[in-house]
């Protein structure tokens, strides 16, 4: 009999694993993966850490409409949907990784709702902090992710990616891969009719970047989401008229506050038509010529690199089957997703997840069987159907309770209380004071709650 040492059993359990994307979801990955005795390699498309939060002005090259306007284009330019004046929405102390507190630093934006280069720096420092940039190839692309040939029990991947200054491909196997590649990049547009013989200008936020190509402007802003408000409030001050049309005119008291105070900002119900005389039509018959329509409709899921032979695809902005919307059920544990989940705490879930997926794949942690996982899929879609949730909401959560039932797998802390409220707070701030709950909040009990917490006071900076 030949005895094992620990050493060497440490060393089977390890995984060569590629992680895709050095966002939120993808650094903590790698930190994760790393911790758990694995070897990691992150390839990152851009030439810094911080995915979404890396700020992209340029966007001349970008397709207006994202390359949504050519079905068979999944190729972007451009990954940051991020626009100049954007601020955060979420107050800077819930927004921190469980042992890295997003604190405000003399000489930078230390306001409770920062700009979004505050939050690329903390992601910068949170690199630096654990030594994560060492793992990352930067200016690389993943261009295929596909099982190599099946050998007897061990599942690995072929991954393909090109440096994208020489050109060169490289393919490598892999044990595992983690696909980090966020999911607010690619334009999810609505059908309209006339809109693909429209002749004036047609742009999605995503190539959003300032007010000024819109000066003196009549501008439909079509979505009335936090970003279609955010912009509709920004360009309202260059714009001769923004028309913001809403699928619900049922608007938050915030809303109706702004569009009150500006006498060029109108709330529309939802486009029935596009004419070529440049009018735009509203399903209540009424109409405006306007020279641009700027689709605030949001994103979708693609993953046009992964070939996994129709065990996952995307339906309508469904992700599936995904257990737990991290696992493929019969590609698991070898193939796993960070950062699908929308409507939540972001970071704290995504290191939840990096260290699940760490844990089952050095074997501490385990799945349960295919079909099981795939059950757990089903009854979660009938529970969504039956709720009548669209099916592109399916990877909504808005729900504390299955964040902290999620953070049960691995034994990570719930969320704290006072995370909660502050989020909570927040949100109703911004439904009752649009224009400036981001300065102006009433939350001062809950917030020394969460300074003398332990997740600042144990933090030594």
């Amino acid at each position: 009999m030949v005895s094992v040492t620990s050493s060497e059993a440490s060393r089977s359990r390890s995984k060569k694993v590629c992680v895709i994307g050095a966002g939120p979801s993808g650094l903590v990955s790698a930190r994760e993966l790393r911790k758990e005795g694995h070897k990691v390699v992150v390839m990152e498309q851009n030439d810094d850490v911080g995915g979404q939060w890396l700020y992209q002005p340029n966007v001349e090259e970008e397709d207006p409409l994202g390359g949504s306007s050519v079905p068979t284009n999944d190729t972007l330019k451009v990954h940051s949907s991020i626009y100049s004046s954007l601020r955060l929405t979420s107050p800077r102390e819930i927004m921190g990784y469980s042992d890295f507190p997003f604190l405000a630093k003399k000489g930078r934006d230390m306001r409770r709702f920062p700009g979004h280069k505050e939050l690329w720096l903390y992601l910068k420092d949170f690199s630096e902090a654990f030594g994560i940039r060492e793992m990352i190839r930067f200016n690389v692309r993943v261009e295929f992710v596909g099982e190599e040939d099946k050998r007897a029990d061990v599942r690995r991947w072929i991954v393909r990616s090109r440096e994208k200054s020489s050109g060169k491909v490289i393919e490598e196997i892999f044990d595992a891969v983690v696909v980090a590649t966020g999911h607010y990049s690619h334009p999810r547009l609505p059908s309209i009719k006339g809109m693909d013989s429209w002749k004036r200008k047609q742009v999605h936020s995503h190539v959003y970047r300032v007010p000024d190509p819109f000066r003196n402007e009549v501008v439909v802003v079509v979505g009335n989401s936090m970003s279609g408000q955010d912009i509709s409030m920004e360009l309202v001050e260059v714009a001769k008229e923004v028309h913001l049309s809403a699928k619900s005119l049922d608007i938050s008291s915030g809303l109706s506050k702004v569009i009150s105070k500006h006498q060029n900002l109108l709330l529309h119900p939802q486009i029935e038509s596009l004419e070529d005389d440049g009018r735009v039509i509203f399903v209540d018959g009424t109409w405006v010529v306007a020279d641009t329509i700027l689709y605030c409709t949001g994103y979708s899921y693609k993953f046009p690199f992964l070939e996994s032979k129709g065990r996952v695809e995307v339906d309508d902005d469904r992700v599936g089957p995904l257990f737990e919307h991290t696992f493929p059920p019969c590609l698991s544990p070898s193939l796993s997703f960070v950062g699908i989940p929308r409507k939540l705490i972001g970071f704290p879930f995504f290191e939840a997840q990096a260290k699940w997926i760490a844990q089952v794949l050095s074997g501490k942690s385990s799945l349960p069987s295919p079909d099981q996982m795939l059950q757990s899929v089903a009854d979660f879609y009938r529970s969504r159907d039956l709720a009548g949730i669209p099916k592109h909401n399916t990877h909504d959560i808005a729900d504390f309770t299955y964040c902290d039932k999620y953070a049960d797998y691995v034994g990570f802390p719930h969320l704290e209380e006072w995370r909660k409220q502050l989020c909570l707070s927040a949100l109703t701030n911004s439904q009752e004071n649009l224009e400036t709950y981001r300065d102006s909040w009433d939350d001062h009990e809950l917030l020394q709650e969460a300074l003398q917490s332990s997740h600042f006071t144990n933090f030594d900076c």
